[in-house]
């Protein structure tokens, strides 16, 4: 068996911990070992979190989605932001065409900072991670996935 629900939430602070709860409640509903719930409900706070604060104008909504489908879950949030930066094009010098220049990784924000965090707490907290623009349209994606471990007596499992 799987379950998957999809929120439309506007930008605001109060709809983070509104994503984290309806989360954890599935996960535990569904059985999921709570070592797994809290990692992903953490994830997802701070992928809701980058989406509140760099998403777009101040009226436009973001999406979260999760999917549990056999041992997995996915969860993926949407913005209409300005997205992530691109790699520079190729540039030219004089008639050939030089690599692109690579755009850096984000230097991790020292420890006692209050900002910066956010995507690498979402990659040490989950087993796969992928960033993206949106097609066609401003925004970003990030989804993410864990491995799940179940309680004993879990109910989602049972019922396959």
């Amino acid at each position: 068996m799987s379950i998957w629900w999809s929120l439309h939430l506007r930008r605001e602070a109060a709809s983070v911990p509104l994503a984290r709860r309806l989360l954890l409640g599935a996960m535990e509903t569904a059985g999921v070992d709570p070592d797994i719930c809290y990692d992903l409900s953490v994830a997802l706070s701070e992928a809701c979190a980058n989406a509140v604060e760099h998403g777009g104008d101040a009226t436009d909504d973001y999406r979260v989605t999760a999917y549990i489908d056999g041992d997995t879950c996915r969860i993926e949030v949407t913005d209409s932001g300005p997205g992530f930066d691109r790699p520079a094009p190729p540039h030219t010098a004089g008639d050939r065409a030089l690599p692109p220049v690579p755009v850096p990784a984000p230097a991790q924000a020292p420890g006692y900072a209050e900002d910066g965090r956010g995507l690498f707490l979402i990659e040490a907290l989950t087993d796969h991670v992928t960033y993206r623009n949106r097609a066609g349209s401003p925004g970003a994606v990030i989804s993410f996935d864990k491995i799940l471990k179940w309680r004993e007596g879990a109910a989602l499992p049972m019922a396959s």
